[in-house]
Protein backbone atom coordinates (compact mmCIF):
# COMPACT_ATOMS: atom_id res chain seq x y z
CA UNK A 1 0.00 0.00 0.00
CA UNK A 2 1.53 3.50 -0.80
CA UNK A 3 2.01 5.45 2.15
CA UNK A 4 0.05 8.50 2.35
CA UNK A 5 2.83 11.06 2.76
CA UNK A 6 3.47 9.81 -0.88
CA UNK A 7 0.08 10.51 -2.17
CA UNK A 8 -0.64 13.61 -4.23
CA UNK A 9 -1.30 16.73 -1.72
CA UNK A 10 -3.98 18.17 -3.96
CA UNK A 11 -5.89 14.82 -4.86
CA UNK A 12 -5.58 13.92 -0.79
CA UNK A 13 -7.22 17.54 0.02
CA UNK A 14 -10.08 17.52 -2.50
CA UNK A 15 -11.46 14.09 -1.50
CA UNK A 16 -11.08 15.40 2.41
CA UNK A 17 -13.12 18.42 1.42
CA UNK A 18 -15.50 16.26 -0.71
CA UNK A 19 -16.15 14.02 2.34
CA UNK A 20 -16.63 17.20 4.43
CA UNK A 21 -18.84 18.38 2.31
CA UNK A 22 -20.85 15.32 1.87
CA UNK A 23 -21.20 15.03 6.05
CA UNK A 24 -22.49 18.44 5.82
CA UNK A 25 -25.06 18.20 3.50
CA UNK A 26 -25.53 15.50 5.17
CA UNK A 27 -26.33 16.73 8.51
CA UNK A 28 -28.81 19.76 7.18
CA UNK A 29 -31.46 17.05 5.06
CA UNK A 30 -30.79 14.27 7.83
CA UNK A 31 -34.54 14.25 7.61
CA UNK A 32 -35.16 14.00 3.69
CA UNK A 33 -33.64 10.46 4.25
CA UNK A 34 -35.64 8.38 3.70
CA UNK A 35 -34.23 5.20 6.22
CA UNK A 36 -33.89 8.44 8.62
CA UNK A 37 -36.07 11.12 8.10
CA UNK A 38 -39.35 8.61 7.15
CA UNK A 39 -41.56 8.30 4.62
CA UNK A 40 -43.36 11.63 2.94
CA UNK A 41 -47.50 10.61 2.19
CA UNK A 42 -50.30 12.69 0.53
CA UNK A 43 -53.95 12.79 0.87
CA UNK A 44 -56.80 14.76 -0.74
CA UNK A 45 -59.29 16.88 1.53
CA UNK A 46 -62.28 18.73 0.20
CA UNK A 47 -61.04 21.69 2.43
CA UNK A 48 -57.89 22.74 4.53
CA UNK A 49 -59.88 22.98 7.73
CA UNK A 50 -57.27 25.51 8.91
CA UNK A 51 -54.59 22.83 8.85
CA UNK A 52 -50.77 24.38 8.33
CA UNK A 53 -47.37 23.25 7.88
CA UNK A 54 -45.75 21.58 10.35
CA UNK A 55 -48.80 20.92 12.37
CA UNK A 56 -48.74 17.48 14.21
CA UNK A 57 -49.40 13.99 12.48
CA UNK A 58 -50.57 11.35 15.12
CA UNK A 59 -51.77 7.73 15.52
CA UNK A 60 -53.51 6.93 18.18
CA UNK A 61 -52.73 10.13 20.15
CA UNK A 62 -49.06 9.62 19.52
CA UNK A 63 -46.88 11.94 17.28
CA UNK A 64 -45.45 10.65 14.18
CA UNK A 65 -44.62 13.36 11.98
CA UNK A 66 -45.20 16.45 10.72
CA UNK A 67 -47.35 17.88 8.04
CA UNK A 68 -44.78 19.24 5.23
CA UNK A 69 -47.39 21.28 2.39
CA UNK A 70 -51.04 22.23 2.22
CA UNK A 71 -51.76 23.11 -1.38
CA UNK A 72 -54.53 23.64 -3.53
CA UNK A 73 -54.78 21.07 -6.33
CA UNK A 74 -57.71 21.72 -8.60
CA UNK A 75 -60.88 21.24 -6.41
CA UNK A 76 -59.50 19.54 -3.66
CA UNK A 77 -56.69 20.30 -1.11
CA UNK A 78 -53.26 18.13 -0.95
CA UNK A 79 -51.69 17.68 1.90
CA UNK A 80 -48.28 16.04 2.21
CA UNK A 81 -46.91 14.77 5.15
CA UNK A 82 -43.81 12.76 6.73
CA UNK A 83 -43.83 10.04 9.50
CA UNK A 84 -41.43 7.88 10.83
CA UNK A 85 -41.43 4.82 12.95
CA UNK A 86 -45.24 3.38 12.16
CA UNK A 87 -45.95 1.10 9.03
CA UNK A 88 -49.32 2.59 6.87
CA UNK A 89 -51.83 0.17 4.92
CA UNK A 90 -53.19 0.55 1.51
CA UNK A 91 -56.32 1.02 3.71
CA UNK A 92 -55.18 3.97 5.54
CA UNK A 93 -57.89 6.77 6.18
CA UNK A 94 -56.98 10.33 7.84
CA UNK A 95 -58.86 13.54 8.92
CA UNK A 96 -58.29 16.61 10.29
CA UNK A 97 -58.69 17.35 14.28
CA UNK A 98 -59.32 19.96 16.59
CA UNK A 99 -55.96 20.21 18.25
CA UNK A 100 -57.05 22.91 21.07
CA UNK A 101 -60.18 24.71 21.46
CA UNK A 102 -58.90 27.96 19.82
CA UNK A 103 -58.55 26.34 16.76
CA UNK A 104 -54.81 24.60 16.28
CA UNK A 105 -55.78 21.74 13.84
CA UNK A 106 -53.92 18.36 13.43
CA UNK A 107 -53.33 15.04 11.14
CA UNK A 108 -54.91 12.12 12.60
CA UNK A 109 -54.19 8.69 10.62
CA UNK A 110 -55.92 5.13 11.16
CA UNK A 111 -53.62 2.97 9.72
CA UNK A 112 -55.82 0.07 8.02
CA UNK A 113 -55.31 -2.50 5.10
CA UNK A 114 -53.25 -5.24 4.46
CA UNK A 115 -50.62 -4.21 2.12
CA UNK A 116 -48.27 -0.85 2.23
CA UNK A 117 -49.55 2.75 1.50
CA UNK A 118 -47.90 3.84 -1.78
CA UNK A 119 -45.98 7.33 -1.16
CA UNK A 120 -46.51 8.40 -4.65
CA UNK A 121 -50.36 7.58 -4.37
CA UNK A 122 -52.66 10.55 -2.42
CA UNK A 123 -55.61 9.03 0.22
CA UNK A 124 -58.47 9.88 -1.60
CA UNK A 125 -61.33 11.77 -0.64
CA UNK A 126 -63.24 9.28 0.39
CA UNK A 127 -61.10 7.95 2.96
CA UNK A 128 -60.14 11.75 4.46
CA UNK A 129 -62.51 13.90 7.22
CA UNK A 130 -62.50 17.53 8.21
CA UNK A 131 -63.85 19.30 11.34
CA UNK A 132 -66.90 21.50 11.51
CA UNK A 133 -64.91 25.00 12.73
CA UNK A 134 -66.67 26.78 15.02
CA UNK A 135 -64.59 29.73 15.31
CA UNK A 136 -64.93 30.00 11.26
CA UNK A 137 -68.66 29.33 11.91
CA UNK A 138 -68.79 32.24 14.17
CA UNK A 139 -67.04 34.23 11.98
CA UNK A 140 -68.86 33.48 8.97
CA UNK A 141 -72.39 34.81 11.27
CA UNK A 142 -70.45 38.00 12.09
CA UNK A 143 -70.06 38.68 8.62
CA UNK A 144 -73.67 37.56 7.46
CA UNK A 145 -75.63 39.62 10.32
CA UNK A 146 -73.19 42.59 9.47
CA UNK A 147 -74.08 42.28 5.78
CA UNK A 148 -77.92 42.80 6.99
CA UNK A 149 -79.84 45.96 6.68
CA UNK A 150 -82.06 46.01 9.88
CA UNK A 151 -84.16 48.79 8.82
CA UNK A 152 -85.48 47.38 5.69
CA UNK A 153 -85.89 44.03 8.16
CA UNK A 154 -87.75 46.05 10.40
CA UNK A 155 -90.12 47.65 7.62
CA UNK A 156 -90.63 44.35 6.21
CA UNK A 157 -92.04 43.03 9.50
CA UNK A 158 -94.04 46.01 9.54
CA UNK A 159 -96.34 45.80 6.74
CA UNK A 160 -95.66 41.71 7.17
CA UNK A 161 -97.90 42.37 10.54
CA UNK A 162 -100.48 45.03 8.71
CA UNK A 163 -100.98 42.51 6.04
CA UNK A 164 -101.61 40.29 8.48
CA UNK A 165 -103.89 42.43 10.63
CA UNK A 166 -107.05 40.57 10.07
CA UNK A 167 -106.07 37.03 10.55
CA UNK A 168 -106.78 35.06 13.69
CA UNK A 169 -105.52 36.41 16.50
CA UNK A 170 -102.43 34.20 17.68
CA UNK A 171 -101.38 34.94 14.19
CA UNK A 172 -101.49 38.57 14.30
CA UNK A 173 -99.55 38.25 17.90
CA UNK A 174 -97.09 36.37 16.32
CA UNK A 175 -96.85 38.85 13.56
CA UNK A 176 -96.90 41.19 16.16
CA UNK A 177 -93.97 39.81 18.23
CA UNK A 178 -91.86 39.43 15.14
CA UNK A 179 -92.52 43.23 14.16
CA UNK A 180 -91.49 44.34 18.17
CA UNK A 181 -88.52 41.98 17.56
CA UNK A 182 -87.26 43.18 14.70
CA UNK A 183 -87.56 47.17 15.85
CA UNK A 184 -85.57 46.04 19.07
CA UNK A 185 -82.90 44.85 16.81
CA UNK A 186 -83.05 47.76 14.63
CA UNK A 187 -82.90 50.12 17.23
CA UNK A 188 -80.12 48.13 18.94
CA UNK A 189 -78.43 47.89 15.27
CA UNK A 190 -74.89 49.56 16.18
CA UNK A 191 -74.59 47.69 19.41
CA UNK A 192 -75.08 44.28 17.71
CA UNK A 193 -72.75 45.14 15.20
CA UNK A 194 -69.88 46.30 17.98
CA UNK A 195 -70.26 43.06 20.02
CA UNK A 196 -69.99 40.60 16.73
CA UNK A 197 -66.89 42.87 16.03
CA UNK A 198 -65.25 42.36 19.41
CA UNK A 199 -66.24 38.86 19.49
CA UNK A 200 -64.33 38.34 16.48
CA UNK A 201 -61.38 40.61 17.83
CA UNK A 202 -61.38 37.68 20.89
CA UNK A 203 -61.39 34.77 18.99
CA UNK A 204 -58.54 36.28 16.72
CA UNK A 205 -56.74 37.09 19.78
CA UNK A 206 -56.67 33.81 21.04
CA UNK A 207 -56.16 31.93 18.18
CA UNK A 208 -53.02 34.28 17.60
CA UNK A 209 -52.45 33.31 21.64
CA UNK A 210 -52.83 29.55 21.30
CA UNK A 211 -49.45 28.37 22.32
CA UNK A 212 -48.87 31.18 25.24
CA UNK A 213 -52.49 29.74 26.36
CA UNK A 214 -51.40 26.46 26.25
CA UNK A 215 -48.32 27.05 28.00
CA UNK A 216 -50.08 29.10 30.82
CA UNK A 217 -52.32 25.76 31.20
CA UNK A 218 -49.40 23.97 31.42
CA UNK A 219 -47.77 26.05 33.93
CA UNK A 220 -51.21 26.01 35.46
CA UNK A 221 -50.72 22.33 35.86
CA UNK A 222 -47.30 22.38 37.25
CA UNK A 223 -48.10 24.83 39.76
CA UNK A 224 -51.78 22.48 40.89
CA UNK A 225 -49.29 19.86 41.07
CA UNK A 226 -46.66 21.75 43.41
CA UNK A 227 -50.09 22.94 45.44
CA UNK A 228 -50.48 19.33 46.17
CA UNK A 229 -47.58 17.96 47.02
CA UNK A 230 -47.21 20.72 49.04
CA UNK A 231 -50.54 20.14 50.78
CA UNK A 232 -49.37 16.27 51.69
CA UNK A 233 -46.04 18.06 52.94
CA UNK A 234 -48.38 20.17 55.65
CA UNK A 235 -50.66 17.27 56.33
CA UNK A 236 -48.18 15.52 57.61
CA UNK A 237 -46.30 18.06 59.54
CA UNK A 238 -49.72 18.45 61.47
CA UNK A 239 -50.33 14.80 61.64
CA UNK A 240 -46.27 15.00 63.41
CA UNK A 241 -47.75 17.89 65.77
CA UNK A 242 -50.77 15.70 66.84
CA UNK A 243 -48.61 13.25 67.73
CA UNK A 244 -45.89 15.11 69.77
CA UNK A 245 -48.89 17.12 71.02
CA UNK A 246 -50.33 13.69 72.30
CA UNK A 247 -47.03 12.05 73.38
CA UNK A 248 -45.92 15.17 75.53
CA UNK A 249 -49.54 15.17 77.09
CA UNK A 250 -48.74 11.37 78.21
CA UNK A 251 -45.36 12.52 79.47
CA UNK A 252 -46.83 14.84 81.92
CA UNK A 253 -49.20 12.97 83.15
CA UNK A 254 -46.74 10.24 84.07
CA UNK A 255 -44.28 12.50 85.51
CA UNK A 256 -47.01 14.40 87.36
CA UNK A 257 -46.38 13.37 91.07
CA UNK A 258 -42.77 14.28 90.63
CA UNK A 259 -43.43 17.88 88.47
CA UNK A 260 -45.69 18.54 90.91
CA UNK A 261 -43.72 19.30 93.86
CA UNK A 262 -40.71 20.55 92.07
CA UNK A 263 -42.84 23.30 90.09
CA UNK A 264 -44.51 24.54 93.91
CA UNK A 265 -41.07 24.78 95.37
CA UNK A 266 -39.93 27.45 92.51
CA UNK A 267 -43.03 29.16 93.11
CA UNK A 268 -42.22 29.64 96.95
CA UNK A 269 -38.12 30.69 95.90
CA UNK A 270 -39.52 32.89 93.53
CA UNK A 271 -41.64 34.26 96.07
CA UNK A 272 -38.57 34.50 98.60
CA UNK A 273 -36.92 36.76 96.08
CA UNK A 274 -39.35 38.55 95.07
CA UNK A 275 -40.14 39.84 98.98
CA UNK A 276 -36.40 40.54 98.96
CA UNK A 277 -35.86 42.30 95.75
CA UNK A 278 -35.12 45.48 97.41
CA UNK A 279 -32.87 43.98 99.60
CA UNK A 280 -30.85 42.92 97.38
CA UNK A 281 -30.86 45.95 94.92
CA UNK A 282 -29.48 47.74 97.89
CA UNK A 283 -26.36 45.09 98.78
CA UNK A 284 -25.63 45.27 94.88
CA UNK A 285 -25.39 49.37 94.94
CA UNK A 286 -22.78 49.21 98.05
CA UNK A 287 -20.40 46.33 96.92
CA UNK A 288 -19.36 47.93 93.91
CA UNK A 289 -17.60 50.68 95.83
CA UNK A 290 -16.54 48.59 98.57
CA UNK A 291 -15.16 46.48 95.98
CA UNK A 292 -13.55 49.29 93.98
CA UNK A 293 -11.48 50.17 97.26
CA UNK A 294 -10.22 47.13 97.98
CA UNK A 295 -9.16 46.52 94.66
CA UNK A 296 -6.84 49.84 94.89
CA UNK A 297 -5.90 49.39 98.24
CA UNK A 298 -4.51 45.78 97.08
CA UNK A 299 -3.81 46.46 93.34
CA UNK A 300 0.01 46.36 93.25
CA UNK A 301 0.50 42.99 94.74
CA UNK A 302 0.22 41.20 98.01
CA UNK A 303 1.29 43.84 100.03
CA UNK A 304 -1.54 46.63 101.13
CA UNK A 305 -0.18 49.87 100.13
CA UNK A 306 0.78 53.08 102.66
CA UNK A 307 1.52 56.53 102.36
CA UNK A 308 2.68 58.79 105.12
CA UNK A 309 2.20 62.69 104.42
CA UNK A 310 3.23 65.18 107.64
CA UNK A 311 5.66 63.17 109.19
CA UNK A 312 8.43 65.23 108.19
CA UNK A 313 8.55 68.85 107.18
CA UNK A 314 8.63 70.64 103.92
CA UNK A 315 11.44 71.43 101.91
CA UNK A 316 12.47 74.94 101.52
CA UNK A 317 10.30 76.78 98.64
CA UNK A 318 7.79 73.32 98.75
CA UNK A 319 4.41 73.50 100.00
CA UNK A 320 3.29 70.30 102.26
CA UNK A 321 1.99 67.36 101.11
CA UNK A 322 -1.87 67.37 100.86
CA UNK A 323 -3.32 64.06 101.60
CA UNK A 324 -5.20 62.08 98.61
CA UNK A 325 -9.00 62.42 98.63
CA UNK A 326 -11.19 59.34 99.09
CA UNK A 327 -7.92 57.58 100.50
CA UNK A 328 -5.84 55.28 97.79
CA UNK A 329 -2.62 55.42 96.28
Amino acid sequence: MKPFRERNPLLVGLTGLTTIGALVLATFFVEDIPLIGGATYQAEFTEAAGLKPDDEVRVNGLKVGNVSTVELAGDRVSVHFKVSGVDLGDKTGASIRIKTLLGQKYLALDPQGSGRLDTDTPIPRERTATPFDISDAFQGLTDSIGKIDTKQLAESFTVLSETFRDSPEHVRKALDGMSALSTTIASRDQELARVLENSRKITQTLSDRNEQIATLLADGNKLLEEVRRRREAISKLLTGVRDLARQLTGLVQDNKAQLGPALDRLDKVAEVLQRNQDNLTKALSLAGPYYRLLTNATGNGRWVDSYMCGLLPPSTGEEGCVPPKGGGK
